[in-house]
């Protein structure tokens, strides 16, 4: 898939995600900034793709893309947003070239010679056949990410899946490993491969008999539907961290509500790009909790520290490598001034106070283990039987300050004084939203 084509279509899977049936078909294509024929064109080619994909699968998944979106809200654990990672950087030739010789090694070992056979039998008659140079580069390729292995014993080399791990399992080791794994995958990031995983289990499980919904013992509701698909990112700003390159990409700022700019390869159709062309040293990649983003921490030239929400990376190219010198030296002073970032602020450090409260009734403290767990730096100092200190400085009180917010009544902001004057004022606007109810409503 091309570059810019998999930018499109993560926007147009995250607005999909996000809205719904909440816009027509013209509200969709002018938010996302394309034409209606583009928006028709588009989720054609995706439901051609998850169609394609899911060939074999239960009958509950040829549900239609969006519908599924829509009223599928809980069955998070087959996110519809995944399907994309499979498609992404395959052409439509490999996908079924790969998709063929993974069927044929399945049940018995073959060589390149037999596989070729194959390829040439199976491949649709539109499409070229392959030569042996391609199905043994094929097969290197699939020998080299663990998805077959290659038996031992001289030339004709000969190939099986590697299907070890899973046929070893019993039927009850196959069903723990499954739910660990549908588990981590909702609860760690990033997931993605998580999830990949959890699908191959699951495919092994209806292999041995099982349904569907023997295995859903798990129920999650995925609040950030758009967290997956930034991680497409990720291993791309992983890959040039490790190697000290710089990256090259155009930014659409999450702030100007653009959510998508084509490339201007056709003259006739040539217009003025919405995002801001960059280019940045990556040193590091922060993960926000509280709202499932993605941000992406370099270092330009001109600017010096950059930060930018993933979401608005597209046509991401690797650039220039710098040395290992220049490297460490620029990530030393990304680290300095984060240090007291609760995400990525860089402002003027303020040190907070708040006083939490414990729960009145007897049992787990949930206020406490929560604080204790998400606090970060943050020191503890014991006030009294039913309350708490808690004591933190960081750059800044916007990124802090939701979190303070979350837990209502059960917490009390002490210093700065500004800041606990702001939250009285907050809390009493809230209050006058509920005076204006009649009571005889």
């Amino acid at each position: 898939m091309a570059r810019e084509s998999f930018d499109k279509e993560i926007r147009f899977l995250r607005m999909l995600a996000l809205a719904g049936g909440a816009y027509s078909r013209q509200q969709f294509a002018d938010r996302l900034g394309i034409s209606v024929h583009t928006y028709d064109k588009t989720l054609r080619y995706l439901k051609e793709m998850l169609s394609t994909l899911q060939q074999g699968g239960p009958q509950e998944h040829g549900n239609e893309l969006s519908e599924g979106l829509r009223y599928n809200y809980y069955e998070s654990a087959d996110p519809l947003l995944l399907f994309l990672f499979r498609a992404k950087s395959l052409k439509e030739t490999e996908t079924i070239r790969l998709t063929l010789l993974l069927t044929a090694l399945q049940s018995q070992e073959r060589t390149a010679r037999d596989l070729q056979d194959i390829c040439s039998e199976q491949m649709p008659v539109d499409l070229p056949l392959p030569d042996e140079k391609t199905v043994r580069g094929d097969l290197k390729y699939l020998e080299e990410v663990g998805v077959i292995v290659r038996l031992s014993g001289g030339r004709p080399y000969r190939y099986i899946a590697a299907n070890d791990l899973i046929d070893r399992l019993s039927d009850d080791e196959l069903l723990d490993l499954f739910d660990y794994v549908d588990v981590i995958a909702n609860t760690q990031v990033p997931s993605v491969q998580g999830y990949l995983l959890r699908s191959t289990l699951k495919k092994a499980l209806i292999k041995r008999g099982y349904h569907p919904d023997t295995m859903e013992t798990h129920r999650y509701k995925y609040h950030y539907h758009s967290r997956i698909l930034d991680e497409a990112h990720l291993y791309t700003i992983f890959r040039a961290i490790r190697h000290c390159r710089r990256l090259h990409f155009l930014y659409l700022s999450p702030k100007k509500g653009k959510n998508y700019a084509s490339q201007n390869t056709n003259p006739l159709f040539e217009r003025e790009t919405e995002g801001v062309a960059q280019s940045t040293l990556p040193l590091r990649v922060v993960y926000d909790h509280q709202y499932g983003r993605w941000y992406l921490i370099g270092h330009s030239p001109r600017l010096g520290l950059m930060k930018f929400r993933m979401e608005g990376l597209t046509q991401i190219e690797e650039g220039e490598p710098v040395s290992e010198e220049e490297f460490a030296r620029r990530l030393a002073a990304a680290q300095a001034q984060l240090q007291h970032s609760w995400v990525t602020d860089t402002l003027r450090p303020v040190q907070v106070v708040a006083r939490f409260f414990n729960p009145d009734r007897s049992g787990a403290n949930f206020v406490r283990e929560r604080v204790e767990a998400q606090g970060q730096w943050g020191t503890i100092t014991e006030e009294s039987d039913s309350t708490f200190l808690y004591e933190i400085t960081v750059n800044g009180i916007y990124e802090i300050k939701p979190w303070l917010r979350s837990f209502g009544s059960s917490c009390e902001v002490l210093e700065p004084a500004w800041l606990r004057r702001e939250f009285i004022a907050e809390w009493k606007e809230i209050r006058n939203y509920y005076e204006s109810v009649r009571e005889d409503f």
